[in-house]
């Protein structure tokens, strides 16, 4: 870089705000097809501000970026992890810890058990930073053990027909477009719209998919006139995301949908009727009951669901994910934590944290499924008042620690 003819300071702001955002944002416009690189890039920027008032400070940052190499595999491989790093930085910081970031052997070992194949195609409406399809097309480009092996039309495949997903919000969909661009995907097939606004009658055959990966957002409450899209009527937000997921599945398409464990035993009418619709309209063959802690700052349980959709419930296999210790920001998830859930599900297996029930000996009227497991009594786990208030101590050094570092660039 020359020194001597770096832009710098007032003229360097001028320059990215009045000449290189709208010539990049212009991209969109000048592309035909939003199958490209240049149509996402001018997505990305339609969306973006420059938030670096100082351009000595902005200065220092390019000076920064320059010096960073996005040549081969291997460093563009680095990169993508740095930028999960930062996402997950991102929920553990706040209280919405899975709004942008789901632990990710959480999501291996969803994506293990659907099984997703080349040719499949796979959605996420509630996409967040689009870390299902980031993680679903790393297995399935590894199907053949290394991504070398697959074929040109198998890598065509997988780069445009295969991964679809919708966001509402407008930072977490320009993080989950740059997501998937790092892990690979080149041209992301992600739409930033509201996914429950679309009526659920509008959705035709050709819309449907064969794999849905999601973990809708937990707590939110949707207006009257969005809940008129859908006929089981309900304010969660969860719940309208989990009557969508039924309804875009083609016939035999599967699902793995992370939610919150009340949905399993809430006597509201609604909550009864998705039950209802879920058990005759799909074969709901697994419940992955998870321990607190999953999810950081988010404060509640949740479960998987994975079912397949054609075809009625006879029987649902459960498993209690029971660790024998708590799980937080110093001691989060691991892939080994879940290893014996993948081993036993793939026979259905009892164990100490494992059973089944049929569909018939539960309640008719109310559809109840919650996860009591009949081979261990139940024991709550408490933590220590010392140990919860380091653990809330922590966040707070670390969103203030955020807080500065923004500070200081502006």
């Amino acid at each position: 870089m020359d020194h001597h003819k770096a832009l710098t300071g007032d003229d360097l702001s001028d320059f990215v705000n009045s000449r290189l955002f709208p010539y990049l944002k212009k991209f969109k416009d000048d592309d035909e097809s939003a199958n490209t690189i240049e149509y996402k890039i001018g997505e990305i920027f339609s969306e973006l501000k420059n938030r670096i008032q100082s351009g000595y400070n902005l200065r220092e940052v390019i000076n920064l970026i320059d010096q960073l190499k996005f040549r081969t595999h291997a460093e563009k491989h680095e990169m993508s992890h740095l930028y999960e790093g930062k996402i997950q930085n991102m929920g553990n910081a706040g209280r919405n810890g899975g709004e942008y970031y789901t632990a990710r052997p959480l999501i291996k070992t969803i994506i293990k058990v659907v099984n997703p194949q080349i040719g499949n195609s796979v959605y996420d409406g509630a996409g967040g930073s689009m870390g299902f399809l980031c993680e679903a097309f790393d297995y399935m480009r590894h199907l053949k053990g290394k991504s070398e092996n697959l074929t040109t039309k198998e890598i065509e495949t997988l780069q445009k027909r295969t991964f679809y997903g919708k966001e509402k919000k407008g930072l977490a969909y320009i993080i989950g477009i740059m997501n998937m661009i790092f892990h690979g995907i080149e041209a992301p097939n992600i739409i930033h719209t509201n996914t429950l606004a679309e009526n659920l009658a509008d959705i035709q055959e050709k819309d449907r998919k064969d794999i849905v990966l999601a973990n809708p957002p937990f707590g939110g409450k949707e207006r009257t006139e969005v809940q008129q899209n859908f006929p089981i009527k309900t304010g969660e937000t969860a719940s309208l995301f989990l009557q969508h997921f039924i309804k875009i599945l083609k016939a035999d398409g599967k699902a793995g949908i992370v939610i919150k464990n009340t949905f399993l035993s809430n006597t509201d009418n609604a909550s009864i009727s998705l039950r209802k619709l879920l058990l005759e309209s799909c074969n709901l063959h697994t419940v992955l009951d998870l321990q607190g802690g999953v999810f950081t700052g988010a404060g509640v349980k949740t479960v998987v669901l994975f079912f397949e959709k054609g075809y009625s419930t006879k029987k649902v296999w459960f498993y209690q994910l029971n660790l024998g210790r708590n799980l937080g920001k110093g001691n989060p998830l691991n892939e080994k934590d879940l290893a014996e859930f993948v081993d036993l599900q793939k026979t259905k297996a009892g164990s100490e944290n494992s059973w089944s029930i049929n569909v018939k000996d539960i309640n008719p009227n109310t559809f109840d499924l919650a996860a009591k497991n009949p081979n261990k009594k139940e024991a709550i786990a408490l933590r220590q008042p010392q140990q919860i208030l380091e653990e809330m101590k922590a966040l707070d050094e670390e969103s203030a620690e955020i807080l500065n570092s923004i500070l200081e660039l502006i």
